[in-house]
């Protein structure tokens, strides 16, 4: 069976309510699928329009009765307030054989008998009566669905396709959609959740983005990149000359003490300084080597020149957090680059295996936050061609 591509958004009300980490952990590790895109969307009545009108297609009564709340749901909640105002919701794009109905068992029903926890929906939807819930026509007094997806392959192509037309005017980094007060210093910061998240389909990337979101920050863009050789090294360019330099001591005493283990002669404190001066930059530059291979796939030094631009073999998702002193929330409840000397609770403690595996990056100020922005062009649209190419050449 080939791949197919299936979809979730997540409603306003999931992001509002910082469950994105969570509901992708589902998605991840429950459905084995690949997360292949995401957007973030900003929705136009038009868009919510013509895509509420493909959510009804059940013919059994309980299911069709159910369908309508969700179109009815749609229309009022994913488009934009009475005041103009848009709503932020998250398109994520999963692949994989079978995704489409992968996808539908991991979000799961909303009938008011299903509450084991064992989907989303049981989970984090509500689905809440008057009287006999058993009918098809119960009084819902409250209806909240948490995700949305399609019922099949044919709806999932054309909803995707919609979706994907509209992503350019309506998707991308969300500006002016999350309301602040009168002159509060609002702030955009990167994280990138790192490729040891996604060597496997599993729950750590949802777990990564759960931690971050007592923040109480808001997410505005969402892309699933694969960092080029060339994206790599100027992301990790002012990297390389500290590790040149702090490699320096380091290197000297190690060489040192393999070459008087080596050779059985003494070696002096200007030996080692000058073995430190010699060998500390080849070393360090060899670690910052490493660094660029494991974000991007491939070693500089090793990469054909006709390939540095193109996109790594490695993934990571990128993430743009919008709010008051963005900058430093995110970094203190990321932790310090050393896992070992994280803070409990901290995402790199949680989820950290060394220096350079350590779960998640995140910019150190708002001018290193547009530049590392600038490097993996974050507001470039990943989605529409992945959609139009993965249909089209059926």
């Amino acid at each position: 069976m080939s791949a197919e591509l299936a979809y979730v958004i997540l409603t306003p009300y999931s992001i509002r309510k910082s469950r994105t980490g969570g509901i992708l952990s589902r998605l991840l590790s429950r459905s084995g699928l690949e997360l292949a895109a995401g957007r973030m969307f900003a929705a136009s009545r038009e868009l919510i329009e013509e895509y509420a009108q493909s959510i009804v297609t059940a013919t059994e009564p309980r299911h069709r009765r159910t369908q309508e709340l969700i179109r009815e749901y749609v229309r009022k909640n994913l488009a934009p307030n009475p005041d103009g105002r848009r709503r932020r919701a998250l398109l994520l794009v999963l692949r994989g054989e079978d995704a489409v109905n992968k996808v539908l068992n991991v979000a799961g029903h909303i009938v008011h008998e299903r509450t084991t926890g064992e989907t989303i929906r049981d989970t984090y939807g509500d689905y809440i009566t008057d009287g006999d819930a058993s009918g098809p026509c119960e009084d819902v007094r409250y209806f909240e669905p948490a995700v949305l997806a399609a019922p099949n392959r044919e709806t999932a192509e054309a909803d995707l396709r919609l979706w994907a037309r509209h992503s350019d005017s309506d998707g991308g980094i969300l500006e002016n959609i999350v309301p602040y007060p009168a002159g509060a210093e609002v702030q955009k910061t990167l994280v990138l959740i790192k490729p040891d998240n996604f060597r496997f389909p599993n729950a750590r990337p949802g777990g990564v983005l759960d931690l971050f979101s007592r923040t109480g920050l808001s997410i505005i863009g969402f892309k699933v990149h694969h960092m080029s050789v060339a994206q790599a090294e100027e992301f990790y360019g002012p990297v390389r000359e500290v590790l040149e330099d702090v490699m320096r001591e380091p290197t000297g005493r190690r060489s040192r003490l393999a070459i008087e283990e080596e050779l059985g002669c003494p070696v002096g404190d200007d030996a080692e300084a000058k073995l430190g001066d010699l060998l500390g930059p080849i070393a360090g530059s060899a670690h910052w080597e490493s660094i660029v291979q494991f974000m991007s796939g491939a070693r500089p030094s090793q990469c054909p020149p006709g390939r540095r631009d193109a996109p790594g073999t490695e993934k990571c998702v990128a993430v743009i957090y919008e709010g008051i002193d963005a900058v430093k929330k995110i970094r203190e409840v990321l932790g310090p680059t050393d896992p070992s000397k994280a803070p409990f609770g901290t995402i790199r403690r949680e989820f950290g295996q060394t220096i350079m595996v350590n779960a998640a990056h995140a910019s150190d100020s708002p001018g290193n936050a547009r530049r590392e922005m600038d490097i993996i062009r974050i507001s470039e649209n990943n989605l529409k061609p992945l959609v139009e190419s993965h249909f089209d050449r059926r």
